[in-house]
């Protein structure tokens, strides 16, 4: 036996791109895009992607270069996912709602060498490419067109680039697409959502993207010929998969460029959707709709990303979803781990189910092993539900490692483990249930207090839209709960800060109840859904809770009106003894092009009950521009 080694025919790289290949022979007449009217069959896919591809090497793209791709759910979205590595190149999906600034740094750390962008993030590209340095060369642009669409793309730009449908009408359909020469070769470089402020560049093979591709396919039970909606951004995390995964199954990617409450029920009563995928943001937002209605057939929808609420689970499920949860990151190209239903759970009653729904669950088929350990011993943890310790995971779909970034591989890749950051518990039947990311733990006189959990408690308000809890600093305890809400809309009396702390009282120990609660229109978070809490914690840090009111008054002839508008907690917060906030409302200024905003938020130093100073957030520094605020109105908080 030991004299037998694998040979060639037994050693095939692993790929998902074959599933293309394999969709256009089985399933070649059936539909593999709808969008709007316009509808694609898997032979006409296959066709599509492979003169992508042939026309990306005739266009100077070699093999293991990066192509960046800046688009929403649209069918060129969809075909890059396989034309660009069809081509040898290696993929790169940006998050379209970064900033210029971001994406220019993005690109240049990939050393990029074409763009592709849909037309309505072309400024945003177009700017992103004016901050490279002089001395960098800077990558093509294939514009993405959108006949569907009334808006049309400008008529010419000042740099080099051609369009999408040019590359498909010119491209050759018989390329014989490229190979990778070994499984472990790159496929994907994607950048994390930016949850804690730092992007790094994971990068997976051609064996990891697989491997997750069929783990995928057989953990949810994704049938033949499914109808999926695409309802989670392709460009994150190359929507876990399920791009290689329709195609495998010879599904039908109804595809969407806007993810709306109204669009997605009607979607999903005019093409009978099967199946869609999203974070625990597009239940809430499905759930909250006026649109909201009890489905006509049950949709399988799959949420990760952040832990679901228990009380979102339930309002889902009542309407005809059938929620599946798991848990992943980017560094393991998807979820590795789903809460495996059990069928005496069918029982119990609705609470109790949402809440056993609410874990992440064991790990999918064909991932290896997944534990709870001490991080300062190694060692795993009690499975008693209550002891804390950091989630570690190994297995086939975990990243190569941080492009460029030897430093940050080996931080998170230690003893056989990729630890995430992450903390969570293990109950007694096996199952994992992640209680917060480890910066988002609040540690307050000692005590270990899980932001999850007093937003769990605070999403079953009948008020509440939206919430995040972070930690706020503390003179006394270290550090103490500070909760951010958004309410529903139209509702006939809104809770002030002390319901919403009583309503907590009622449901949790006191230790855990939110000594501030802040009201927000809508919580800053990434395109993804997931809310961005490093934001959060930094306006928290200037929040103080003898201050909290609501008052109105005269911004005074002192006060000067900044060039542009500030970006709300975009950058750290250079440390100022700041006592209040204002919201400041300007009902005329000149000129109009430099002063672009009705609303901003500005921060004010005080001298005893007098304002002398107005800082903007994210300059740390006193507004000092040459037109006065005299007389303009202002909100107090």
């Amino acid at each position: 036996m030991e004299e037998l080694k694998p040979m060639p025919p037994s050693s095939c790289p692993f790929t998902p791109i074959g599933f293309l290949e394999r969709a256009a022979t089985v399933y070649g007449d059936c539909p593999s895009i709808i969008y709007n009217s316009t509808t694609y069959t898997w032979s006409q896919t296959y066709r599509r992607c492979l003169k992508v591809a042939s026309s990306l090497s005739s266009n100077g793209i070699k093999p293991g270069q990066v192509v960046s791709v800046v688009a929403p759910n649209v069918p060129a979205m969809y075909e890059l996912q396989f034309a660009v590595p069809m081509s040898g190149a290696i993929l790169n999906n940006i998050n379209t709602r970064l900033d210029a600034r971001t994406i220019s740094i993005l690109l240049r750390h990939s050393e990029s060498k074409l763009v592709f962008v849909d037309y309505l993030s072309l400024d945003v590209i177009l700017e992103a490419l004016s901050l490279f340095p002089p001395e960098t060369p800077c990558p093509a642009l294939g514009l993405i067109t959108d006949e569907e669409e009334e808006a049309s793309p400008p008529p010419s730009l000042a740099v080099d680039f051609c369009t999408y449908e040019s590359m498909v009408e010119k491209g050759d359909p018989e390329f014989k697409w490229v190979q990778p020469q070994s499984e472990w070769d790159p496929m994907v470089l994607n950048y994390t959502s930016g949850t804690t402020s730092a992007p790094k560049g994971v990068v997976q093979s051609h064996r990891g993207t697989f491997t997750i591709t069929i783990g995928s396919l057989i953990d949810w039970s994704l049938p033949k010929q499914a109808v999926y909606l695409w309802t989670l951004p392709i460009f994150h995390a190359n929507g876990w998969s399920y791009p290689w995964g329709m195609a495998a199954v010879g599904g039908t990617n109804i595809c969407l460029r806007r993810v709306e409450a109204p669009t997605i029920y009607s979607l999903i009563k005019r093409h009978g959707v099967t199946h869609m995928c999203g974070a625990p943001v597009v239940l809430n937002m499905l759930t909250n709709s006026p649109n909201a209605e009890r489905l006509q057939n049950p949709v399988q929808i799959l949420t990760g990303g952040a832990p679901p609420p228990s009380a979102v689970l339930f309002r889902a499920e009542s309407l005809g979803f059938v929620v599946s949860h798991g848990y992943g990151l980017t560094e393991t190209a998807g979820l590795v781990t789903s809460c495996a239903w059990k069928p005496k759970w069918n029982t119990f009653p609705a609470s109790e189910r949402a809440i056993l729904k609410s874990r992440q669950g064991v790990p999918i088929v064909g991932f290896t092993e997944m534990g709870v350990v001490d991080p300062n011993t190694g060692k795993s943890v009690e499975r008693d539900g209550v002891s804390l310790g950091e989630v570690v995971l190994r297995g086939g779909s975990v990243m190569l490692g941080y492009f460029k970034d030897p430093l940050g591989t080996s931080m998170c890749m230690k003893d056989g483990w990729f630890y995430t950051g992450d903390v969570g518990v293990l109950h007694s039947d096996g199952y994992l249930e992640v209680k917060d990311r480890s910066k988002d733990v609040i540690i307050s006189g000692g005590e270990n207090i899980s932001s999850v959990e007093i937003e769990s408690v605070l999403y079953t308000h009948p008020a509440v839209n939206e919430a995040a809890v972070v930690a706020r600093p503390d003179e006394f305890w270290g550090e103490t709960p500070c909760a951010f809400v958004s309410l529903k809309n139209g509702l006939p009396h809104k809770p002030g800060e002390k319901d919403i702390i009583d309503y907590c009282r009622e449901k949790m120990a006191h230790y855990m109840v939110p000594k501030i609660v802040v009201f927000k229109d809508e919580l800053p978070k990434t395109s993804t859904g997931k809310i961005q809490k490093y934001l959060l914690r930094e306006y928290a840090k200037v929040v103080d809770s003898s201050k909290v009111k609501m008052a109105t008054g005269q911004v005074g002839s002192g006060f000067y009106l900044p060039l542009r508008s500030p970006r709300w907690l975009q950058t750290p917060f250079i440390p100022a003894p700041i006592s209040t906030s204002i919201c400041v409302s300007i009902p005329r200024c000149r000129p109009v092009s430099l002063y672009n905003f009705s609303q901003s938020t500005f921060f004010a130093k005080t001298r005893g009950s007098e304002i002398f100073s107005i800082f903007q957030k994210n300059q740390g520094t006193v507004l000092h521009q040459p037109h006065r605020l005299g007389n303009t109105h202002a909100r107090f908080f």
